[in-house]
């Protein structure tokens, strides 16, 4: 239990957890992006279809 504590301990401590927060704040904010793209992308393409379904009736 001890060891465990310890790793977790060092995991905390160390210098490279910073590096993960950055990392993470990175991937968060390219996913936010990349839900922009996908819902205006798909919001354009909904209106298209749309467009030449009424020209098709």
């Amino acid at each position: 239990m001890k060891r465990i504590a310890n790793s977790i301990r060092n995991f905390l401590v160390s210098e490279d957890c910073p590096t993960a927060v950055e990392y993470a704040v990175m991937l968060a904010l390219i996913i936010v992006v990349c839900l922009a793209a996908v819902s205006t992308v798909g919001t354009r393409a909904n209106d298209k279809f749309t467009a030449v379904g009424g020209y098709l009736t």
